[in-house]
């Protein structure tokens, strides 16, 4: 990005007639890559401008200031197209910059809006109901099954326990426990299917 000198200061208010009049000078003569032209915008319009953005910008500085930066380079790129023998370019800038923080604005509402650090009040939070209910739900199917498909059930999935530990809990066979286990999680499917939860 090109850096704009802001030397030398603005003239004071005498002599404005001298300075606008060497801007016009210039601008007759300029070509597109003249930053002498730019400059001499920028000494004579630099303090009007940015008092003007600053009211459209709700007095953000910072944002202001980006703002008569950017139009001065418009103003630079465009400055075979101005007008020499107008009184003031100051329409025409405040229209550009006007335009510049129209866009900002918009560019700004399409972003989603960013979060501090605070609690999000719009982040979903899992819903603890859900939960709750499934849990109602496969204790009801496990009040379906058999007394000896609940008991298996319970040793083995919800102890942790392996089949040879419920086995020996049990006081039952080995294979009598893997027999119970495959028809007991079979029966508890079709309970579960019953009320609605599907796997």
């Amino acid at each position: 990005m090109m850096r704009i000198s802001t030397y030398p200061p603005p003239s004071a208010e005498g002599a404005a007639p001298a300075g606008k009049q060497r801007l016009r000078h210039l601008i007759r003569r300029v070509r597109p890559d003249d930053e002498v032209v730019v400059s001499a915008l920028y000494r004579e319009y630099h303090r009007p401008l940015l008092a003007f953005v600053v009211r459209l910008t709700a007095g953000d500085r910072q944002w202001a200031e980006d703002v008569v930066q950017e139009t001065m380079i418009r103003a630079w790129r465009s400055a075979e197209r101005l007008d020499p023998d107008t009184p003031s370019l100051m329409p025409w800038l405040a229209t550009v910059a006007r335009r510049i923080v129209i866009d900002d604005r918009r560019r700004k509402e399409a972003r989603p809006h960013e979060s501090g650090d605070g609690a999000l009040e719009s982040m979903p939070v899992p819903d603890e109901m859900e939960g709750l209910l499934h849990q109602v739900v496969v204790s009801e199917a496990l009040k379906a099954l058999s007394p000896a498909h609940r008991e298996i059930l319970n040793e083995t999935i919800l102890r942790d326990r392996s089949v040879n530990d419920a086995a020996e809990a049990l006081g039952i066979p080995v294979g009598t426990v893997k027999s119970r286990v495959y028809y007991a999680v079979r029966a508890l499917r079709v309970a579960l299917e019953e009320r609605g939860v599907t796997a």
